[in-house]
Parts: structure tokens; sequence; C-alpha cells
């Protein structure tokens, strides 16, 4: 693993870390009652993920073009698995991290009724207070909460979806890039691939996750739900996230392949 592969091994720990945490805010948005300003909040790890996204793919990309260039091909698909098992030890710790960020996040949003400006709210965090509600919010997951859960506790279909939409989402330009060595001469076609497999994981997410949460936030703030069962149910929806990020290994060739096929048809 060169140089490269490390820090985009790092850079996908980094999104995939960030993306499970998302969860913890919708928790902390429920608790608080301040869903307007956990988007606000939810942003900052937006502009975080999306500058991530930025470096990832063209540092990737110079990667394969050398290899192709200078006819490497050892080590080629291992280099892949160890970015994929990056996604799913980024999205492991993050579950390990969502009782410490939600304590952290709904501080956040509470601060914000003092500081009205997500800027002055990022630089508390590096100040002695903000660095003392980081120690006292750190917290592992109670074992009580880890027996209590049950796949029973959200719909089969929604974490079907989710485990679905997230191994896209994962594997979508590790395959693309795959591809290209599949098929050098077709590796940029292959790679303006990717976002065709990213915008069907975004159908799955916009159409079934996204509505599927929005109203079980609303059934807490009205009063049909319980904050346990959502927190339970989010926890089982990162959970199903992690079996996606898991199941994009098993996607990895055969999405790669069915993308060089798709880019010597057109």
């Amino acid at each position: 693993m060169n140089t490269q592969v490390k820090v985009v091994f790092v850079l996908t720990f980094v999104i995939h870390l960030i993306s499970t945490l998302s969860f913890a805010l919708r928790i902390a948005g429920v608790r608080t009652r301040r869903i307007a300003v956990s988007f606000a909040v939810f942003n900052i790890l937006v502009l975080v993920s999306r500058t991530e996204n930025t470096f990832q793919g063209p540092l990737l990309a110079k990667h394969v073009e050398r290899n192709i260039i200078d006819g490497v091909f050892a080590h080629i698909e291992s280099d892949f698995r160890w970015l994929l098992f990056s996604a799913s030890l980024g999205t492991a710790v993050g579950l390990v991290l969502i009782p410490t960020f939600q304590r952290l996040f709904a501080s956040a949003i509470d601060s914000m009724d003092s500081y009205r400006s997500l800027p002055r709210l990022f630089l508390r965090v590096f100040s002695i207070a903000g660095w003392r509600e980081i120690r006292e919010a750190a917290s592992f997951p109670a074992k009580e909460n880890i027996t209590h859960l049950s796949w029973h506790q959200a719909p089969r279909g929604i974490l079907v979806f989710q485990a679905v939409a997230t191994s896209l989402l994962t594997v979508g330009v590790f395959a693309s890039l795959y591809a290209g060595y599949l098929k050098p001469e077709l590796r940029v076609t292959a790679n303006n691939l990717s976002p065709v497999v990213n915008a069907l994981s975004t159908i799955f997410l916009f159409l079934f996750i996204d509505p599927y949460l929005s109203f079980l936030t609303d059934d807490v703030v009205v009063g049909k739900a319980t904050e346990a069962r959502f927190r339970r149910s989010v926890v089982l929806l990162a959970t199903s996230r992690l079996v996606g990020t898991l199941l994009a290994q098993a996607l990895l060739i055969p999405a790669a392949r069915l993308i060089a096929i798709v880019a010597e048809i057109l």
C-alpha cells in the first residue's frame, strides 16, 4: 500500500465515520426538540464529508493511472479491499461513538442559542470549556441498550434498503476505478459511470430512508413515539449501514465487471 492509497484509506475512514455520526445528530435533534437547528449543525458534517470526497477520488484515480501506465497490476484488488475495509472500520467506530456524539451534538445545539453562529460554535471546540465538554460526554454504549436492540424495532424493508444503498454508495467510486484496470482503454468512461451507481443509492435514500426517519422524528415530537424507540431505530439503521459496507466487499468485482461492460457498450 503506497502513500496515496494510505491517504485515501484515512479519507475513506473519515467519510464513513462522519456519515455514521450523522445518526447521532438526529438523536440529538430529537432530544433537544431543535430539529431545524440540528440541520444547521448537520451542514458542518456535510461540508467536511464533501471536502474529503473531493480529494478521495482524484488521489485514487492518480494511483490507478500510474499503475496502468507502468503496467503494474499486482496487489490491485488488495488495495481496493483495504479501502473498503476502511469504510467498514469508520462505520464501526462511528457506531461506538454515537452515545458520546449525541451528547456533544445536543450541547452544540443548545449552545446555538447563545452563539447564533456556526463559526463561533466551531471555535468553541478548541476552548477549555469545549474540551471539558468533550471529556465529560465521552461514553461507551450502555450494555442494556445493546441487549435490548431487536431487528423488529425498525421495518425490515427499511433496514434492507439502508444496507443496499450503503453498499452501492460505498462501492461506486471504487468499482468504477477498478473497471479501469479491467478495460484500461476505457478507464475514463468507466470512471464517469460511478455517478450512475451513486444515483441509484441516492434514490433508495431519498425514497425510503429519509422519509421513514422524517416521519419517525415527527412522531416523537408530537408524542406518538418515544425517544427510546427513535434511538433504537436509528442505531439499527446505523448497524444496517455497517452491514452495507461489508456487502460492498462482495459487490466490488461484479460491479466493476458490469461497469466495464457498460463502458464497452456505450
